[in-house]
């Protein structure tokens, strides 16, 4: 599991291509939030299957696995468990190691379950 942590004013998708990196991926499942033309063409370069709905917007929309992307609840069901402890989402934490700690802690709890 790999955590990255951004302000709250910044992308998910400035960090997408960090939390694939070095992973031997088969698959990359996420939200619209990560349909980028630059992510989806790095990760097809590298062989990895992109399970990304279009957004809406797009004039020709991409065909996904809809079958495999159902596989997503885990994320889902993952950030509202982590959401139960108050310390992490709330951010008490005004160091960003003492914040990623705790969150691997949290995570780490949730694993163990």
């Amino acid at each position: 599991m790999r955590l990255r942590v951004t302000g709250g004013e910044r992308h998910d998708i400035t960090q997408a291509m960090a939390l694939v990196e070095g992973y031997a991926a088969e698959a990359v499942l996420a939200d619209k939030a990560y349909d980028a033309d630059s992510f989806v063409e790095w990760l097809e370069q590298r062989d990895i299957e992109v399970v990304i709905p279009s957004r809406k917007h797009r004039k020709q929309a991409r065909e996904y696995d809809e079958h495999r992307y159902g596989e997503r609840h885990l994320v889902e069901c993952f950030s509202n468990k982590i959401k139960r402890f108050r310390r992490i989402f709330t951010r008490y934490d005004k160091l960003l190691r003492n914040y990623l700690s705790f969150a691997y802690l949290g995570a780490i709890h949730i694993w163990l379950r």
